[in-house]
């Protein structure tokens, strides 16, 4: 499983015009899953993420997590994390879990942030998204599951 983490200082996603989710000061999650994942997988990112130390304290170091901050987060579905671009001009999706798959971890993974008492929006599963971000820093973290050491 992959993910791109943004700190920001607001983000909203919109489908058809529609504003769908909006959060202020916290993070943005693009996640990605690939066709090895399970929730072995889900469960390092949800303990990872939300401790992550990427906001600053008063010495301006990165010393305080989303939980220290009580910030947002918004989780956004992004197979092309798992485009492999190695070879030729178009990516190959190969490693990207099947939509069905990655439908159920992807919900797996907003209910467990939402059961570690965060405030958590969500993107729509599969929708052509417009995300707006203010990215903070700008701060942009690369998590991947399967490189845990």
């Amino acid at each position: 499983m992959r993910a791109v983490v943004q700190r920001v200082k607001s983000a909203t996603v919109s489908v058809d015009k529609d504003n769908i989710a909006s959060i202020g000061r916290g993070v943005v999650v693009f996640l990605g899953v690939g066709k090895e994942d399970d929730t072995a997988d889900v469960e390092y990112l949800v303990e990872k993420i939300p401790h992550l130390r990427i906001f600053q304290d008063e010495g301006e170091k990165f010393n305080l997590s989303l939980m220290d901050v009580g910030g947002e987060i918004m989780v956004v579905s992004q197979f092309t994390l798992f485009g492999d671009c190695r070879k030729g001009r178009r990516p190959s999706f190969t490693e990207a879990a099947d939509a069905e798959c990655a439908r159920n971890l992807y919900d797996y993974f907003v209910s467990r942030l939402e059961g570690k008492g965060l405030r958590v929006q969500a993107g729509r599963f599969q929708a052509m998204m417009m995300v707006n971000l203010v990215n903070d820093g700008p701060v942009t973290l690369l998590l991947d599951s399967k490189k845990t050491f």
